[in-house]
């Protein structure tokens, strides 16, 4: 009678350790290209909002939409309370359901050119966020001190400080985009999650993040971002400080929400590098000296 051979446990082993191998060398592959995959479909996302952003200008006169999300009141620099549209409406501020946002008509001031909830939102935001995409606040966003908010404990409305050596700082018309120009004044960033009532908060008086708006990390330690111009890129952070800041979860009604402890100044080189770029994007300029920090 023949004997039936088979593989010894060693051999068994062995094979077990060569397919954990492969499947180890596999995966991390596999989550890059599905991140690239994701990536495109962001970058075109943020490319599409942007031509509908320069639609809405050139049709009404080169006057830029309203950047704040959700908002229906606005302050004008002599303090008075006006009525006014924005970009994105209520209908993406955390909607109970795909078909609770679908249903609702309000939906912003973009909607007419854009009609289609799949490219407010980045696939890999975090989950139940119906928006992931913030327009900068130098965009005719929230007012930020040093550019329209004065300074103190108790801030007030001003004259806006808003032409600094030819930059203008807080753009409400496409013809303040002009040093620098279009290719380096950034419009839209995904923070990977839906805005709170002001949008993503930029500082410009201050080298720190603001503690509602942390440096998104969401594609693979970085963001993407797009341009006054209609492009759009893919900003990988430089420092390891930036994508290792602490960061707290809140819940808001059925989601969480990503936010900061308190507002964060970068202690490294590479930290403050991130931050400045984004902040020279936003406003054309530092709103301090360069050197300040560290």
């Amino acid at each position: 009678m023949r004997k039936v051979k088979g593989f010894t446990l060693i051999e068994l082993l062995v094979v077990i350790a060569v397919i954990s191998l492969l499947v180890a060398l596999l995966i991390p592959v596999l989550r890059s290209a599905r991140e690239q995959g994701q990536r495109a479909v962001c970058l075109s996302n943020l490319r599409q909002l942007t031509l509908a952003w320069t639609a809405y200008a050139t049709e009404h006169d080169g006057k830029i939409v309203s950047g704040v999300p959700f908002s229906s009141i606005s302050m004008t620099h002599m303090g008075r309370v006006v009525v006014g549209g924005s970009w994105i409406g209520r209908a993406f501020d955390v909607p109970e359901s795909r078909s609770e946002l679908v249903e609702n008509p309000d939906k912003g001031d973009l909607w007419p050119w854009i009609k289609d909830v799949d490219v407010y939102r980045c696939p890999r935001g975090r989950p139940g966020h119906a928006a992931t995409y913030s327009i900068l606040p130098a965009v005719n966003g929230f007012p930020v001190e040093g550019t329209l908010w004065a300074g103190g404990t108790a801030p007030g409305l001003r004259e806006p400080v808003n032409r600094v050596n030819g930059t203008v700082l807080r753009l409400t018309r496409l013809t303040d985009i002009f040093s620098p120009g279009a290719a380096q004044r950034a419009v839209f960033i995904d923070m990977g999650q839906t805005a709170a009532g002001r949008g993503f908060y930029v500082h410009y008086l201050y080298p720190k993040w603001h503690r509602s708006a942390p440096p998104p990390i969401r594609h693979g330690d970085g963001t993407t971002i797009s341009l006054a111009d209609g492009h759009a890129e893919y900003w990988k952070w430089k420092g390891r400080e930036t994508v290792e800041i602490p960061r707290v979860s809140i819940p808001v009604r059925n989601v969480f929400r990503e936010q900061l402890e308190a507002d964060y100044e970068p202690q490294t080189e590479d930290g403050l590098y991130d931050l400045q770029a984004l902040q020279r994007a936003t406003w054309g300029r530092l709103g301090y000296s360069a050197e300040q920090g560290l």
